[in-house]
């Protein structure tokens, strides 16, 4: 089941030349980060599709559902892949609502912490989902 935004979300056609984050649009606590960044980004930055849009398999044929399944994606501008804990950092650096954060994000040697944080978070979002039912298999690799 995939969770209907509140707000319209820039789409990457609509949208060239932004950098794409990718997420879980059958996750509601997902999707509703992902508003609130889509907010945040008052200089149209960034642009957002569902890891489940059949458009994600063919203009990124090298991330496989199950790596998307796992954690938020940014592409940025210059093709490179952003994951996780890497993703939200480099999003705190091009949202100046989120730029308070760039210090601690930064501290050395601290992503494999932030990563292993941002794992547990990953793995227990479709907990946290309210009223959603989930239908197909793709959500019972988050019950385990």
């Amino acid at each position: 089941m995939i969770v209907s935004p509140a707000i319209p979300l820039p789409h990457p056609d609509d949208y060239p030349g932004t950098d794409v984050v990718i997420y879980d649009g059958a996750c509601q606590f997902c999707s509703r980060q992902t508003e609130r960044l889509a907010r945040w980004d008052r200089r149209n930055r960034l642009s957002f599709i569902s890891l489940h849009d059949p458009q994600v398999a063919t203009r990124y044929p090298d991330l496989s559902q199950d790596q998307l399944l796992e954690a938020m994606y940014v592409v940025d501008q210059r093709e490179r892949r952003h994951m996780g804990a890497a993703a939200f950092r480099y999003l705190a650096s091009q949202i100046p609502r989120l730029w308070i954060l760039l210090p601690l994000l930064h501290i050395p040697f601290s992503l494999c912490c932030w990563q292993w944080l941002y794992r547990q978070v990953a793995k227990r979002r479709y907990r946290w989902n309210k009223n959603v039912s989930c239908e197909d298999d793709h959500c019972s690799i988050h019950f385990r």
